[in-house]
C-alpha cells in the first residue's frame, strides 16, 4: 500500500511542476501588462525583473500554505486515505481547467480554482464517507471549514469592489495632479511621488509580509515591529533627497525606476501569494505521508488531524517552484498571449479592432453612465468643469511615436496600488485573487483616465463583464471537476488514479509543448510596421484574401441554389470571422502613418 502513496506522491509532482506551468502562463498578464504596455523599458529588462521578483517573492509564501493543510476543510475528519484522494483530484482538475481557459486566452483567477477545488474535493470525499456509513448527507457541513472558506471566497468577492475604486479613484486625482502633459510637475513633485511609491512597496512587500518568509527569525520581526516608524521616515526622506538629485543634476526618468520597482513588486506580492495556488496541495500531501509513515497505522483508519499543526514550507521547495515560474515566464507562448488580451482592455488607443465584442448588459451601463454623467455635468459648476476637463486633455501624438496603450503615470499606479492591495492580503494570509486585483485596478485606472470613450466603452465593459463570468465558470467547474475526479478515484480505486494521472499529463504535455505559429510577445513589442514591412504583408495576403473571399462567395451562391439554411448559417458565421480578421490587419496599415524610422523618447 505504501508503494501506492509514493507512486500517487510522483504523480502529484509532476502534476505540480505542469500546474505551476500553466498557472503562470495564465497569471503572467498580472505583472508584466503595465511595463510592457507602457514600453518604458526593453522587454529582456522588464522580464529579468519580473523573474527576480518571482523568484524572491517564493520564499516569502511559506505562512499561505496553511490554507490548503487545513483552509477549506477539517483534515482531522478525514484519514490518510482519504485525505490523499482529495489532494490528487485537485491538482488533476486543476491543471486541465485552466489549461482550457488559457488555450482561450482568457484571464482567470488561480486562487477561485484551488479554492473551490479544494471545496468541491473535500466535499465529494466527506459524501462518499458519510454514504458508505450509512449517515445522513446533512452532516455534510461538518467536514467544510466554513467559516474559513467563506472568508476567502466572500475577500475575493470584495476585492472586485475595491480594486476597480481604488483604482479609479487614486488614478484620477493623479491625473488631475500630474495631467497627461505631467512633465512641468513631474520636475516639482516627481521625487515625492516616487519616494511614496518605493516607501510603500517596501512596507506592505517586505516589512508586512516578513512573517511569512521561510527564512525569517523572530527576532527579526520583532526589531521590524518595534521600528517602523522610523524605518518609514529614514526610508521616505532619503528617497526624496536621492530622486530629487536623479531629476534635477542626472535627468534620470524616475517613472522608469517607479514602474520597474513595481513590476517587480507586483511579481513578488503574485509569487507570495499565489504560489499556494500551484503547489501548496502537492506540499500538503507530501507532508501528509510524512506524518502517517512516521505513525505506522492502517492509511484507511489514521486521521490527519496533524496538518491542523503550523508547519513551515522548506525554502528549496519554494526556491524550485519559483525557477519553474521564472522559466515559464521566459518560454510560454500562452502567457503572451494572456498578456495581450490584458493590455487590450485597458489600452487607451481607439482606433483598432476591439478583443470583444459588444454585449447588451454592456450597452445598458454605459447607457446609465451617460445619463449619471450629463446629471453631475449639470450640477457641476461650468469653471470646474472646464478647469477638470483641462487635465485630462491628451498630450498629442508625435510623428515617430510609437502609440502607447498607456502612459508612464497610469503605468505606475496599476503595479504600486496592485502590489500593495496583494501584499496586504498575504500579510492576513488571505489567498486574494492577484488576477482579481491586478485585472480590476487596470480597468479602473483606465476609466479614470478617459480610456472607455463612448465609443469603446461598450465593448471594453463588455469585455471586463466576459471576464469576470469566467471567473464564477471557473468556480462552478472547478468545485465540479474535482468533485468529479475525487468520485472517480474512491470508485475505482488505484487504476482509475493512475489512469487519470497518466491522461491529466499527457493532456497538458501535448497543449503546452506543440509549437505554434503566433508571435512572441517579444517580437511584437519590437516590430516596427514600416512601409517595405507592410508592402511584403500586403503582397502575401492579398491573394490569400481574394481567394477565401471567393470560396466565402461559392458556399453563398450553393447555399442559396440548394435552400440550404444551416449552410448558409456557416457561411454567414465564416463571413463574420473573416472581416473581423481583415479589419484587424487593415489597422496595421493605418497606425503605419504614426510611425517613423526611429521612436522619439521621453527626455526629462
Amino acid at each position: 500500500m505504501e508503494q501506492y502513496y509514493i507512486v500517487m506522491l510522483a504523480f502529484l509532482a509532476v502534476i505540480a511542476v505542469i500546474d505551476l506551468f500553466v498557472g503562470v502562463s495564465n497569471d503572467a498578464s498580472n505583472f508584466l501588462n503595465s511595463a510592457l504596455g507602457c514600453r518604458i523599458a526593453s522587454f529582456r529588462t522588464t522580464m529579468w525583473v519580473a523573474s527576480l521578483g518571482v523568484l524572491l517573492g517564493a520564499t516569502f509564501s511559506s505562512g499561505m500554505m496553511e490554507v490548503a493543510r487545513s483552509g477549506i476543510f477539517h483534515p482531522q475528519m478525514f484519514s490518510f486515505s482519504e485525505i490523499m484522494v482529495v489532494f490528487f483530484a485537485v491538482m488533476v482538475a486543476d491543471v486541465i481547467l485552466l489549461d482550457a481557459f488559457n488555450s482561450l486566452g482568457l484571464p482567470t483567477s488561480t486562487t477561485v480554482s484551488i479554492v473551490f477545488e479544494l471545496l468541491g474535493s473535500a466535499a465529494a470525499a466527506a459524501a462518499w464517507k458519510l454514504l458508505d456509513a450509512g449517515q445522513s448527507l446533512g452532516d455534510l457541513y461538518t467536514y467544510i471549514n466554513t467559516s474559513k472558506s467563506l472568508g476567502i471566497v466572500s475577500g475575493i468577492l470584495i476585492s472586485v469592489v475595491v480594486a476597480f475604486i481604488s483604482g479609479a479613484v487614486i488614478q484620477y486625482l493623479a491625473r488631475l495632479l500630474f495631467s497627461f502633459r505631467f512633465e512641468g510637475m513631474y520636475r516639482r513633485i516627481g521625487a515625492i511621488y516616487g519616494a511614496f511609491s518605493i516607501t510603500a512597496i517596501i512596507y506592505f512587500l517586505v516589512m508586512k509580509g516578513a512573517k511569512g518568509a521561510s527564512f525569517m527569525r523572530a527576532e527579526w520581526i520583532d526589531w521590524i515591529n518595534a521600528n517602523t516608524s522610523p524605518i518609514l521616515i529614514t526610508l521616505f526622506v532619503g528617497f526624496t533627497i536621492l530622486f530629487q538629485i536623479c531629476i534635477s543634476f542626472f535627468r534620470i526618468n524616475v517613472f522608469k525606476i517607479i514602474i520597474l520597482a513595481g513590476t517587480f513588486s507586483l511579481a513578488f506580492a503574485f509569487a507570495g501569494n499565489d504560489l499556494v495556488n500551484f503547489v501548496g496541495v502537492p506540499i500538503a500531501a507530501w507532508d501528509s505521508f510524512k506524518i502517517w509513515s512516521a505513525a505506522q497505522s492502517p492509511a484507511e483508519t489514521f486521521m490527519m488531524g496533524d496538518l491542523l499543526k503550523p508547519a513551515t514550507a522548506a525554502t528549496w521547495m519554494l526556491l524550485a517552484s519559483g525557477m519553474v515560474m521564472v522559466f515559464t515566464l521566459w518560454f510560454s507562448k500562452k502567457a503572451h498571449r494572456v498578456i495581450q488580451t490584458s493590455i487590450n482592455l485597458a489600452s487607451t488607443q481607439t482606433g483598432e479592432q476591439e478583443q470583444f465584442g459588444a454585449s447588451l448588459p454592456g450597452r445598458m451601463i454605459v447607457r446609465a453612465a451617460v445619463g449619471m454623467g450629463t446629471v453631475i455635468n449639470q450640477i457641476m459648476p461650468g469653471i470646474l468643469q472646464r478647469g477638470i476637463a483641462s487635465r485630462f486633455v491628451p498630450a498629442p501624438q508625435e510623428k515617430g511615436t510609437i502609440p502607447l496603450p498607456f502612459d508612464y503615470v497610469r503605468a505606475s499606479i496599476n503595479l504600486v496600488l496592485s502590489a500593495i492591495l496583494i501584499a496586504s492580503a498575504t500579510s492576513l494570509q488571505l489567498p486574494l485573487s492577484t488576477t482579481y486585483v491586478t485585472f480590476m485596478v487596470a480597468m479602473g485606472s483606465s476609466f479614470a483616465d478617459g480610456a472607455w470613450d463612448r465609443e469603446t466603452a461598450v465593448y471594453r465593459i463588455s469585455g471586463v463583464l466576459t471576464v469576470i463570468s469566467g471567473w464564477f465558470i471557473t468556480a462552478l467547474c472547478a468545485s465540479s471537476l474535482a468533485a468529479a475526479a475525487a468520485t472517480i478515484v474512491f470508485w475505482g480505486g488505484e487504476t482509475a488514479a493512475v489512469i487519470m494521472g497518466l491522461a491529466a499529463i499527457a493532456i497538458l504535455v501535448r497543449s503546452n509543448l506543440k509549437k505554434h505559429e503566433e508571435e512572441s510577445l517579444a517580437k511584437q513589442s519590437a516590430q516596427r510596421f514600416t512601409a517595405p514591412a507592410i508592402r511584403t504583408i500586403i503582397h502575401t495576403k492579398s491573394p490569400a484574401n481574394l481567394c477565401r473571399t471567393l470560396d466565402l462567395l461559392d458556399e453563398v451562391v450553393d447555399g442559396l441554389l440548394a435552400d440550404r439554411e444551416l449552410a448558409l448559417r456557416s457561411a454567414k458565421s465564416e463571413a463574420s470571422e473573416f472581416f473581423d480578421q481583415l479589419s484587424k490587419d487593415r489597422s496595421v496599415y493605418y497606425r503605419m502613418a504614426m510611425m517613423d524610422k526611429t521612436p522619439s523618447k521621453v527626455d526629462f
